[in-house]
Formats: structure tokens, sequence, C-alpha cells
């Protein structure tokens, strides 16, 4: 790819239209071997790395390429680049591929970049879990959304445009939060296939929610402010189905009942 091609992948429309994204950074490209490693056949293998002088002597997997530091500075999206970054061909879309035991945590035109990408180490971290965005969320592939998943992007099944109305059709028992909820400590918060969240200031709508019955649950708090943070109420609900899960393994008699 051409380095004036590469500048343009700041920018959707041109990601979009490449096909590629940028992986930028030491730790993050590590982070995209080690996932080359661990499925060979993924689309992560055919990357491209540009590097400066400084990483002139990396042991790459992928092609490499030799540019200036003016030039990295071009091609970077941060302001200081360390100097090694990668053009990664997106993956292919993994709509309806749900695996057995799998469950989804549904994102609702969700706009921070950081949110998102604090939302996707979490799912990393406890597996299992796949990530929907619907129509108008932030792209996955937005630098910023790259660098705050800290390489969990390559762990993470994710599908984009997923409209609400089509979760039905695949999750027979759907959740979302809600003040007036159970907690989420409930034993049925666990038993659900896909979790819905809304968007940072609006949340799902209510319509919605009412015709995808979704059950209600809540994350008990001292209610002095009206909400928390997005990633904050994801990583909390996916920490309770976890601890679910490791009790009900560790007590199958509680779990039969």
């Amino acid at each position: 790819m051409k380095l004036d091609d590469i500048k343009k992948l700041h920018q959707k429309k041109y990601r979009q239209a490449f096909g590629h994204f940028l992986v930028e950074g030491e730790h993050l490209v590590l982070e995209l071997e080690k996932a080359c490693r661990q499925v060979p056949t993924s689309a992560w293998g055919q990357a491209q790395l540009y590097v400066t002088s400084t990483y002139e002597h990396w042991n790459s997997p992928w092609p490499k390429h030799l540019v200036s530091d003016r030039q990295m500075a071009q091609l970077a999206d941060t302001k200081t680049p360390q100097g090694i970054l990668a053009v990664v061909p997106m993956p292919p879309a993994t709509k309806g591929g749900a695996v057995t035991g799998e469950k989804a945590i549904y994102l609702h035109e969700v706009q921070d970049p950081g949110n998102l990408g604090t939302i996707l180490r979490t799912l990393a971290w406890f597996g299992g879990l796949r990530c929907l965005l619907s129509p108008g969320s932030v792209d996955p592939f937005n630098p910023k959304v790259v660098r705050a998943s800290m390489g969990a992007i390559f762990h993470v099944p994710i599908e984009t445009e997923v409209s609400l109305d089509t979760l039905a059709n695949r999750y027979p028992c759907i959740a979302c939060l809600d003040i007036g909820g159970a907690p989420i400590a409930n034993p049925a918060f666990a038993e659900h296939d896909c979790y819905l969240f809304g968007n940072e200031a609006r949340g799902v709508p209510s319509e919605a929610l009412n015709e995808l019955a979704a059950q209600r649950f809540t994350i008990p708090g001292a209610a002095k402010i009206e909400s928390l943070n997005l990633a904050s109420a994801v990583n909390m609900a996916v920490y309770e189905l976890n601890r679910s899960t490791i009790a009900n393994v560790a007590s199958p008699f509680k779990a039969n009942q």
C-alpha cells in the first residue's frame, strides 16, 4: 500500500474502502503477532509492518518497510509515535457466527472510543463473549479504539451494523440494565444469551426493550448520581456473569436446583 493511502486510514471511509486499519506501537504489534500465532489462518497474518530505524531490526513475521521519522509522524495517529506500526487487513464479517456457549454483549450507539476499547479489554479478559455493535456506533477499527483495547480487538469476535430488531431472531433470552431491575447478583442474570447496553447519554430506546421482552437488571448502588459510566457498567456485569459461571461449576448440585 502506498504511504499516501496509509495516511488516509485515519478516516473510517478509507478504512472501509481499502479494507485495512492501523495498529500502532510496540505493545499492539506484539499483541498482533500473538494473535497470528494463535490463529495462523486469520486475516492478521497478511499485515505489513512499517518501522523507523529504531525498530529496523525488529524480527517480524510480515513484510517490513523502513520509513523516516518524518514519514512515520505522518502515518501515525499519535503525536509522538514510537516508530512502529502495522497496516492490517480487516477481519471477515462474522455476523451470525456465534459459537455454542458464547454470550453476546450488544452496544447500542456507543460513541466514545475509550469506552469501546475498555469494553473489548474486559471481553477479551473473561473470554466467551461476542461484541455486537449497532448502526451509528463508533468504528471498532478507529485508531483510538484499537489503542484503548490494548490488543483485545484481536481476540474478541466483533460484529458491526447489527440492528436491535434482529436480536430476537438470534437470542431467545435478552437482558438489559435498568435502575428498576433485579440485582445482577440474582442467579437469573447469568441465564441470558445477550446483554444490551445503551448509548452513553440516551441508553436503549424503551420501546425497543419492550419489543424484545428484555428482562431488566440493575447494579445496586447508593443512587447519589444518575448513572454509571458505560464501560464500568459492562465491566461489572461481565464480572458478575463470570463469577456466577464459576460458582455454578464449583457447585453442580446448586446449579441443578
